[in-house]
């Protein structure tokens, strides 16, 4: 049964309402609320209903009132510790999912991260997947990402990724997985703040619509990362690591920590004494059993890693293999989101669970492998192609927008470090309806929901929404222009079709 929501617009009856009007583009592939006959899709068939009633004008109050309230709320990002913070743009139409539509993206999640767990556990002890030649080895061991620091370094729960956020596209067909973020995962904290602004910008929205709650996940987090802390260090405090005000994604950072009710600490706040990791306190040194790092490992120790940073704490490595701390996700982990490990994922599926994947990947070309390199070179134009550490948009060619001069760079590129490049097709992937310049217009967008697996495993029903709000535009990434939306995943009770309780969304 759809959802109703009840209309408390504050205007009367209007001439002009903010529906998409008869010249608005629909795709030849998607559009996630308006259908082929300009009508909605049963998911948004109850917001229609309240925007049939609502005008532009007082949308456009709102949009303004939901902008000074992220701005209030200190909201912001930047590209670079250069740049100066801007609020995240956010657009105020949610982006909504069926129940039905959201199951089989949470039982996928769940299958993928269980088996990129298998992965990193195997490749760090036994490594049985490369000894049998499913995976080659060249290419885990090529990685940047892996640490043979952490070879033989057993993790509490046998976790070595205990959040995720993996990148997903809706095309026609269905849900794919563009990439895996094991490393880092971001973008939790504005999927709640997201969540916030919209319900008090319009809370009539949420008083019968069922919307399932994202508000639950700073407890899960913790709750998480307390189950985390190895055997001796039990008692220890749970510290959430940051690399300092300077960081693009600081914001994010003081916002988790809040919400967690946990320490935001950098390296100079903590040390390792007598092999194991200490909180400096106003009432002096206490003991740390978990760590969830913000960033990334080769800043982590400066023993270890670069010598030269002065972001992590010395000797936090050899803590990590003694069983003193647990560093979530754990050290190494990103050479499981390696690009150029991407895709043996459904292979890992079928590896290590016996099970054929249930959200597929992109066709990928591995530029290592010289008869995909050759693919590659000679249809550049063509693909998107991409440096396998990179992340943000950044160290990729978007072939159909470049120019010849950027592809000759990038052929060369990839013939001195194949391995560093991956290549895929250029996917028209779904579309929602944006409030650009007073009226809705079309614009692609992305989801990244949230995976925590511990104790048990977790998928967060929303997730950020990514919007490429430039005309156009394939590129969701903030960095490059990109705003959001708030997710929402309808719950419907199995009795009389009536709406479940689902607490404050």
């Amino acid at each position: 049964m759809h959802s109703t929501f009840p209309v408390d617009t504050g205007v009367g009856r209007q001439e002009k309402n903010c529906l998409p009007g008869p010249d608005y583009p629909l795709p030849a592939d998607f559009d996630e609320m308006v259908d082929g006959e300009l009508g909605p899709r049963p998911p948004y068939q109850g917001l229609w209903k309240f925007l049939e009633k609502l005008s532009p004008e007082m949308w456009e109050h709102r949009q303004r009132a939901a902008a000074e309230e992220l701005l209030r709320r200190g909201v912001t990002f930047a590209v670079d510790s250069k740049s100066e913070e801007r609020i995240f743009p956010f657009d105020l139409l949610p982006r909504i999912l069926s129940a039905s539509e959201w199951l089989p993206i949470e039982r996928g999640l769940i299958q993928r991260v269980t088996a990129l767990n298998c992965f990193l556990r195997d490749v760090y002890t036994r490594a049985r997947i490369l000894q049998e030649g499913v995976i080659p080895s060249s290419l885990v061991y090529g990685s940047s990402q892996f640490r043979r620091e952490m070879v033989g370094v057993a993790m509490p729960h046998g976790l070595h990724a205990m959040i995720a956020g993996s990148d997903l596209l809706r095309l026609r067909e269905g849900f794919v997985v563009l990439e895996d973020n094991l490393r880092v995962p971001s973008g939790a904290s504005y999927m709640l703040a997201n969540r916030r602004v919209l319900r008090r910008i319009f809370p009539s929205l949420f008083q019968a619509g069922p919307v399932a709650s994202v508000e639950p996940y700073p407890t899960l987090l913790r709750e998480a990362l307390t189950a985390l802390r190895p055997e001796g260090a039990r008692d220890g405090l749970t510290v959430l690591l940051t690399p300092g005000i300077h960081n693009p994604a600081y914001f994010e950072h003081t916002f988790l920590a809040q919400e967690m009710g946990i320490p935001l600490a950098e390296g100079k706040d903590l040390a390792v004494i007598d092999g194991k990791v200490q909180l400096r306190t106003s009432s002096g040194w206490k003991g740390v059993g978990t760590i969830y790092r913000r960033l990334n490992d080769d800043f982590l120790d400066p023993v270890a890693f670069r010598p030269e940073s002065l972001l992590g704490v010395p000797g936090l490595v050899a803590a990590c293999r003694a069983g003193a701390v647990n560093v979530v996700n754990a050290i190494g982990t990103g050479v499981a989101d390696d690009k150029a490990i991407y895709p043996f994922v459904p292979s890992m599926i079928r590896y290590y669970l016996g099970e054929e994947p249930i959200l597929p990947n992109v066709e990928t070309f591995l530029c290592d492998r010289p008869p995909e390199r050759d693919h590659v070179l000679v249809h550049l134009k063509d693909l998107v192609v991409k440096e396998v550490s990179q992340a943000g948009g950044y160290g990729m060619l978007f072939g159909p927008t470049s120019s010849a001069r950027e592809r000759a760079a990038f052929r060369e590129k990839i013939l001195a470090q194949p391995r560093n490049y991956i290549a895929q097709p250029v996917l028209s992937f779904s579309q929602v309806p944006c409030w650009i310049d007073g009226r809705l217009e079309p614009r692609r967008i992305d989801l990244r929901p949230f995976v925590l697996f511990a104790p048990s495993p977790t998928v967060i029903p929303g997730g950020l929404t990514r919007v490429a709000l430039r005309k156009g535009s394939f590129i969701v990434n903030s960095c490059q222009g990109g705003g959001s939306k708030d997710t929402w995943v309808l719950r419907a009770d199995k009795h009389a079709g009536r709406p479940q309780n689902l607490g404050k969304p």
